[in-house]
């Protein structure tokens, strides 16, 4: 029975979907949205969210936890700087998925994640862009 086992498998070692998740992650975190399968953008909310709520809690230990995980100094700055001032009156939900049809290769469902009240500048991220003009095509 699988009673109150969450989240998908991927078909993924747990090294390798751990790993997925932190680069899926580190992206979220650097670029504010990116564009994934919507069952990794499903699962990614609940992992991030975790990440931003660590960091309204602002203290060291939660800043090692957070380095061991996205290893990446700017990033662990951005999550108790600027992202935890951006949601320190939010109880959770800081992200939104938006499905975006399906990828052309395999039909994949496809979606935007992104983070809500984004900085607009911080909007880089290659894949959405050439997702953005293959549509218009």
């Amino acid at each position: 029975m699988r009673h109150r086992i969450s989240g998908r498998k991927f078909n993924r070692r747990t090294s390798q979907r751990m790993a997925l998740f932190n680069s899926l992650a580190k992206a979220l975190l650097k670029y504010e949205q990116i564009v994934t399968t919507l069952p990794k953008a499903k699962d990614l909310r609940s992992y991030v969210e975790k990440m931003i709520t660590l960091g309204k809690k602002s203290s060291v230990a939660h800043r090692r936890n957070l380095f061991a995980k996205l290893r990446d100094e700017s990033l662990v700055s951005k999550v108790f700087g600027p992202l935890a001032e951006r949601y320190m009156k939010r109880d959770g939900g800081y992200t939104r998925i938006v499905k975006c049809g399906f990828r052309s290769g395999d039909a994949a469902p496809v979606a935007v994640i992104e983070l809500l009240d984004r900085d607009e500048s911080a909007k880089h991220a290659p894949a959405l862009r050439t997702l953005q003009m293959s549509n218009h095509e």
